[in-house]
């Protein structure tokens, strides 16, 4: 994790607690500080020097992360040493559009807008009755919603919710108990809470019914 600011800083605590080991780099000596201990690793270098980064041996890494947002020339540098080196799989946070085109320009296998992504996710929950919200690439996403009124106290075969909705009732909870994956015959009661997919609008349409 090349970069430990808010981003990198949350990313790399969240892969120590699924148990990966993750080497943090950064330049500010306070920032490294904080995190000594945390991370399996944690050194204060400049990443844009191909052969400090060598020294660390990120060279022979599988996987690399640049969350480096602020300083343009540095995100963009690091990253082309990172493909340079042939890292297998680059993860770049990118600020802009014109900053993420420069990432991909370069060789970044994956490119991620971290705040516009979090802007879009929160403004579909604000809008509607979604509990949770994914989307992913050719306008397809996942919604965690209650159950509304029309397809409760029917079995999902005999409710139509394909046909009439454009969405696929794929899990369901009821309170107490964990999520089970849906099939035809499980019948939808007031107050369970299911995740449906589908294409975007039509996840959104569904999420607003009552």
């Amino acid at each position: 994790m090349i970069g430990l600011g808010r981003f990198g800083r949350a990313l790399a605590l969240e892969l120590i607690d699924e148990d990966t080991e993750v080497l943090g780099i950064d330049e500010d000596p306070d920032t490294v500080q904080a995190l000594s201990g945390s991370l399996t690793h944690v050194v204060r270098a400049d990443s844009t020097k191909e052969e400090v980064l060598r020294q660390l041996g990120v060279h022979e890494f599988d996987r690399a992360v640049v969350g480096i947002g602020t300083n343009l020339e540095a995100s963009i540098l690091t990253a082309s040493l990172l493909v340079s080196f042939g890292v297998a799989d680059v993860w770049a946070k990118a600020t802009s559009e014109a900053h993420g085109r420069i990432l991909t320009q370069i060789g970044a296998h994956h490119v991620i807008y971290p705040e516009h992504d979090m802007g879009q996710r929160v403004a579909h929950l604000v809008r509607g009755r979604m509990l949770d919200y994914i989307e992913f690439e050719d306008d397809f996403a996942m919604v965690k919603t209650s159950a509304p009124a029309d397809i409760v106290g029917l079995p999902l075969g005999s409710s139509n919710v394909r046909t009439r909705h454009g969405v696929t009732v794929v899990a369901i909870k009821r309170a107490g108990e964990g999520f089970t994956y849906a099939t035809a015959a499980t019948v939808v009661k007031e107050g369970d809470t299911i995740i449906v997919a589908g294409r975007t609008r039509q996840t959104e349409r569904f999420s607003e019914l009552t």
